[in-house]
């Protein structure tokens, strides 16, 4: 069953808060700790923001 236009879009919208945490979450590590040490969370940050893109494509959501 497909999900209606508001559910895709209150998908995207948590999907986009989830990598924008993962984001602040590396930019913090990164400032704190060291640019080499922010790395590692930057991986999944990559990952997150990427899925939200796709996801974004995927269903036609404009900015």
């Amino acid at each position: 069953m497909e999900k209606s236009r508001s559910g895709v879009l209150k998908e995207s919208r948590n999907r986009g808060i989830a990598a924008g945490a993962a984001a602040t979450a590396t930019l913090v590590a990164g400032l704190t700790l060291g640019a080499y040490v922010a790395i590692v969370p930057a991986i999944p940050t990559v990952i997150l923001g990427w899925k939200w893109w796709k996801h974004r494509l995927e269903n036609g959501i404009r900015f």
